[in-house]
């Protein structure tokens, strides 16, 4: 299976880069795998408009081509990223709203969208320090991106694992949470 991590965090050694260590490992060597690092990347997150840059071309956008050429070519996207402020990094919102535009992505009808990235399913790791009992009361960017944007853009079944109070985890709990992680990558 020909799959696409899209990783966004800026340490390359920090709990999130061990989250991404523990997928690439534990996938099956079934997996074509390749590793979009937003950070190292160093992706422009800003959305333009201009006379240059128009919203109905967002998806011929030059600068675009090689990221939209991953998502097409990837059947499996798995997305690893922490939750800050109740939301995803920016550089992440920056690259859904460049990359995942009108026309490429998906389209409008008459009433809602029609997605064209059919045929494609997902998994969402994401981490945060949000204690279980405050969940309820705040914006859940994971499922945000699954719902309202993966699988209005056609990518379904989408998994998502969430990760919380990752700060306040003692060093084996983080080790099991991983372990867990490694077992969920050998399964795909």
């Amino acid at each position: 299976m020909k799959t696409l991590i899209i990783y966004t965090h800026p340490s390359p050694t920090g709990f999130n880069a061990a989250i991404l260590k523990e997928v690439q490992s534990n996938l099956s060597k079934k997996h074509e795998v390749k590793t979009l690092d937003l950070y190292a990347e160093n992706f422009d997150p800003i959305l333009r408009f201009d006379q240059e840059h128009r919203r109905r071309d967002l998806h011929k956008d030059p600068e675009m081509a090689k990221y939209r050429d991953l998502i097409t070519w990837a059947e499996h996207l798995i997305l690893i990223f922490p939750i800050w402020w109740s939301g995803m990094p920016a550089i992440l919102k920056g690259f859904i709203d460049r990359v995942f535009a009108a026309d490429f992505a998906y389209y409008y009808k008459k009433v809602g969208l029609q997605g064209h990235l059919q045929g494609k399913s997902g998994w969402i790791i994401a981490s945060h320090n949000t204690p279980a009992f405050a969940l309820p009361f705040v914006q859940d960017y994971g499922k945000v991106l699954k719902n309202q944007v993966l699988k209005l853009c056609g990518i379904s079944p989408v998994k998502l694992t969430e990760l919380n109070g990752v700060e306040r985890k003692t060093d084996q709990q983080r080790q099991e949470m991983l372990k867990k992680i490694g077992q969920l990558a050998s399964q795909i």
